[in-house]
């Protein structure tokens, strides 16, 4: 009789390829053992057979696939596909897991802390502060070198996790040809199963002090804490995105919670919608989570492959399980790889950390940030002291703490925060072309328009002609114009000059328009507005504006701004909404025009769904 394939792998760890799965949701861990295959695209990972799932490791190059910005370091997509399964308690997995010491040696960080604090302000002014985006992560290492087998070192490693670490979403080994992971990470990207997908977003990250003393006092100011609060809602806009693109419901939010794990805590929401899409169309949409690259993620990327010297290997990607469901079905649980070491077979171990970096982070905390990111796993390697089981106190059940975090949601749009209703009944009556200025910010105000009746198309700004906008056959009866990241005066831009000659031949016919922020920008410059910086970027915050005698609150994510003056479009003077704080034009309207600086889709709009629709009236002229 065959051995039970745990046993299998004990006996000899490096002759096969193996992985052992905690999940969070399970009752038991998973034991795979089976065979590798690389793979190019993530269309070609297999199906699942039944009791016979697949294992992805998806590397942060895949990104590529969705045509961003990445080093090509080489790190293969592979997969390995069960031959043998097994189901164990994890008590019995770490009775039986090996208990050595394992020689690790020459730690050193891959960027040390002067130039990483260097790097944080280089990001911070000349991507954040010139309009690239809101946030950005940005990685470094903590590389050492491994004298045992690696092998035996991921197993020795995975118990120690097991028995130290608590709060990860799955704990995990897993060992291919050239290529080991051992991790505990918090974070689900995605998962699919009966036609529902899950994100969770994770952002914001409490260092446990040493002295337990000064837990509750410290994280409770952390709860509290601007900073720690607009950098979880940026993430969550950005995944927000992601669900409208791939959920036919837009998805609802629910949270935020807490992630509380044995060194950090993080808070986090939970995303949840419908799709019909198949499972890797679901892994490829989502590449890969704003909370370990930023956004928005495609210029992301770009900023990434700028400051980071090299390829992120597995880092920031994710582990993939796809299992075949009772129907003949595929279910799909994506955990993001962080918290993870990887070693290669020349014995380097890596431990990648990043920070999340917005308009107010100080380079010094972020790179603590980063070193207490890798506390966990480098515990576990025997590089940093050992926390005792139990250490952390229970933060969720501090008396106030719930009340505290649900009191973020009163700022929120209840349109994200509740069950969407079917489109209303003009749906086959009015359509939409949105153009997309490369930030998809477009699909979640697409399935808002949807919401109000209308049909929107949305389009890569490079698919869309002059005469798509502009013809007299446009099919189009309002073309919505929208986000995007850059300089709206940067005519050098192919994008930024497109924009501007597809608004303006648009604007020369009188048919409905409507902009929204970098577009908005756009139209105050073609109707003679002067657009500057702001001292600092509005990134991620909320703004109370008067809208022609309303005030709404609205989210903003800009940089720049149009100053006050006498916008004219051909003979007609358009009305222009100040905000006195900043002297900024924070909206434009007049005959079938209509534009505004923030985001009425944004999480971030308490009256994003009625600043919308009145947007739309006006433009449609009813």
């Amino acid at each position: 009789m065959p051995s039970r394939p745990l046993d299998q792998i004990l006996a000899d760890p490096s002759g096969q390829s193996w992985a052992i799965l905690w999940r969070a949701a399970e009752g038991e861990a998973e034991v795979v053992l089976g065979e590798v295959e690389d793979l190019d695209l993530l269309a070609q990972i297999p199906r699942p057979g039944e009791g016979a799932p697949v294992l992805a490791m998806v590397p942060f190059r895949q990104i590529a696939e969705r045509g961003f910005a990445a080093h090509d370091d080489g790190t293969p997509l592979r997969v390995l596909r069960a031959a043998q399964t097994q189901r164990i308690s994890v008590d019995d997995l770490v009775e039986a897991l090996p208990t050595g010491e394992i020689e690790v040696a020459a730690e050193r960080f891959s960027v040390e802390d002067g130039a990483y604090a260097r790097t944080v302000e280089q990001v911070i002014e000349e991507e954040i502060g010139e309009g690239e985006g809101a946030n950005f992560v940005i990685r470094r290492d903590v590389l050492a070198h491994c004298r045992s087998d690696q092998a035996v070192a991921a197993l020795t490693w995975l118990r120690r996790l097991l028995v130290d670490e608590r709060g990860a979403y799955w704990t995990f080994a897993v060992h291919t040809p050239g290529h080991t992971l051992v991790g505990a990470t918090p974070e689900r990207h995605v998962s699919v199963r009966d036609g529902r997908v899950w994100m969770n977003p994770i952002s914001g990250t409490f260092r446990h002090p040493a002295d337990e003393a000064e837990v509750e006092p410290e994280f409770r100011a952390f709860v509290k804490d601007t900073k720690e609060t607009e950098e979880l809602f940026m993430v969550v806009d950005e995944e927000m995105k992601m669900m409208a693109q791939i959920c036919h419901d837009g998805g609802r939010i629910t949270g935020p919670y807490l992630a509380q794990m044995a060194h950090l805590t993080h808070t986090e929401y939970l995303l949840d919608g419908r799709s019909d899409a198949d499972v890797r169309d679901v892994l490829r949409t989502t590449m890969f989570a704003p909370t370990v690259t930023g956004s928005p993620m495609e210029n992301a990327c770009s900023v990434i492959a700028r400051h980071e010297p090299d390829g992120r290997g597995y880092y920031s990607g994710v582990l993939a399980l796809l299992e075949q469901d009772e129907q003949g079905g595929e279910r799909l649980d994506a955990p993001i790889l962080i918290r993870t070491a990887h070693l290669t077979d020349d014995g380097t171990v890596r431990v990648s950390a990043g920070a999340t970096l917005v308009r107010h982070s100080d380079p010094a905390s972020e790179c603590a940030e980063t070193t207490a990111k890798a506390r966990g796993v480098l515990s576990a390697l025997g590089l940093r002291p050992r926390r005792a089981p139990g250490h952390a106190l229970d933060l969720q059940a501090l008396p106030g703490v719930a009340a505290d975090l649900e009191t973020r949601n009163e700022s929120l749009s209840p349109f994200w925060l509740t069950p969407q209703l079917p489109p209303g009944p003009r749906a086959a009556r009015t359509r939409v072309l949105v153009v997309d200025a490369e930030d998809t910010w477009t699909q979640m105000l697409a399935h808002m328009l949807r919401h109000l009746g209308l049909v929107p198309e949305v389009r890569r700004w490079e698919q869309v002609t002059e005469a798509d906008v502009a013809g007299p056959g446009s099919p189009f009866d309002l073309v919505l114009y929208g986000p995007g990241p850059g300089d709206p005066t940067d005519l050098s831009d192919p994008r930024i000059a497109a924009l501007h000659a597809l608004l303006a031949a648009r604007l020369r016919t009188g048919a409905p328009v409507l902009a929204v922020c970098l577009s908005h920008q756009v139209l105050a410059t073609i109707a003679g507005l002067a657009v500057t910086k702001l001292p600092a970027p509005n990134q991620g915050v909320q703004l109370p504006v008067d809208l022609w005698g309303e005030v709404r609150r609205i989210g903003f994510y800009n940089t720049f701004v149009a100053r006050p003056g006498t916008p004219t479009v051909g003979e007609v003077v358009l009305e222009q909404a100040v905000h006195p704080p900043d002297d900024a034009v924070v909206g434009l309207r007049g005959r079938r025009v209509a534009s505004i600086q923030g985001h009425a889709e944004s999480v971030l709009s308490r009256d994003g769904l009625l600043t919308l629709h009145g947007l739309v009236r006006q433009a449609l002229q009813y």
